[in-house]
């Protein structure tokens, strides 16, 4: 059964994804990804926004991920920022980019009992985008965070 940690941090990241989609107006884009994932092997859902230009084509991109599978759940606030290079195509524009995670897995602990460990975490992010549309993307993670996520998405 779900703890009262789990319960908790599921509700922190509903009002995380709630703000990101009311950052829309502020924003180049949202988007929704699902993903799948090694180290626990898990399928992930999330949501990202472009909130903030830092400097030129350097964005900070917050994303929650939620990952299901292997026995355990997983939720990931990611403080990523990505840097967007020139793009060759007008149609792709790839990116580089990392950066912190906040990381809560919930385990069984036993036939009956459920566990809840909090860590940090640490991503390393390269993908290709459309300007308004699909977008793919790899992630390698250090600390808590799943070793190797493969994810497609979709951003407005």
């Amino acid at each position: 059964m779900w703890t009262k940690r789990t319960v908790l941090t599921c509700f922190f990241v509903l009002a995380f994804m709630a703000a990101a989609g009311s950052a829309t107006a502020q924003s180049h884009s949202v988007g929704v990804r699902g993903r799948i994932s090694v180290d626990p092997d898990q399928v992930y859902l999330g949501a990202h926004v472009d909130l903030m230009e830092v400097s030129k084509r350097f964005w900070f991109r917050p994303n929650a991920e939620l990952g299901l599978g292997s026995g355990v759940t997983v939720v990931a606030l990611n403080g990523e920022f990505v840097y967007k290079l020139r793009a060759i195509s007008k149609e792709w524009t790839p990116y580089l980019g990392g950066g912190p995670a906040f990381v809560v897995r919930s385990f069984r602990a036993g036939p009956n009992d459920r566990d809840t460990d909090v860590g940090p975490g640490f991503n390393f992010v390269g993908g290709i985008q459309q300007p308004k549309g699909l977008l793919a993307e790899v992630k390698i993670g250090v600390l808590d965070s799943p070793d190797f996520k493969l994810g497609i998405g979709w951003t407005w």
